[in-house]
């Protein structure tokens, strides 16, 4: 069981740019385009391939999103801790290979509207990568041509059009909000509260005299 588990910690992204692109095509043929409802319910199913791809960019060409976040937001002497591969597995695979399908599939049967909160946490994901570059030098992090160039403008355009079109309601839409920013929050919470203070403990922080 171990030996499976460290195979699915190593390997588990390079699955990405496959599943990027069959999802892409089986969205393309199989959910409707031709209805108000049918666009909105493409534009909430389009998240996960654009969230793999952007994990493809992260972990596979060119990578190094472990170690830069190891050592850049989290201060760690060392590219591999305290968020390690298997931590970064349990982090991704409950989030995006459940919850973001799962919010498609809610969205088909009880209602689009069910689906917003994954354009929000699109874009907070992908805009913590532009704060991201700026913080740091202004120096390129993995995973931030693919919010620039997908999940920012596909999040942006989603919001836009469940608005104009009446597809959710004002209540409806500040959940949804406030989940995206729950969904976005925990990894924070999980990295600066938790992975931090382990850090720290181990003693491989970087103090802010050793910045």
């Amino acid at each position: 069981m171990k030996t499976a588990l460290n195979w699915l910690y190593d390997n588990w992204m390079k699955a990405t740019p496959f599943l990027a692109i069959y999802t892409f095509i089986l969205i393309w043929l199989y959910v409707g385009h031709d209805t108000v409802q049918g666009i909105a319910l493409t534009l909430i199913w389009l998240q996960c391939p654009f969230y793999w791809a952007h994990e493809f960019e992260e972990y596979v060409a060119p990578g190094g999103f472990l170690s830069f976040f190891n050592q850049g937001p989290l201060r760690s002497t060392v590219p591999d801790k305290p968020l390690t591969k298997a931590g970064s597995f349990w982090i991704n695979i409950p989030l995006m290979y459940v919850l973001l399908p799962l919010a498609g599939v809610v969205s088909n049967f009880w209602g689009v509207e069910w689906g917003l909160w994954t354009a929000y946490y699109s874009m907070l994901n992908a805009s913590a990568h532009v704060v991201m570059f700026f913080i740091f030098g202004r120096k390129y992090n993995p995973g931030l041509v693919m919010s620039l160039l997908l999940n920012i403008p596909l999040g942006i355009f989603t919001v836009w059009y469940f608005l104009t079109n009446g597809l959710v309601s004002t209540s409806a839409n500040i959940v949804s909000i406030i989940v995206g920013i729950i969904a976005q929050a925990s990894m924070m919470v999980y990295g600066f509260a938790f992975l931090v203070p382990q850090s720290k403990r181990e003693g491989y922080h970087k103090s802010v005299a050793n910045k």
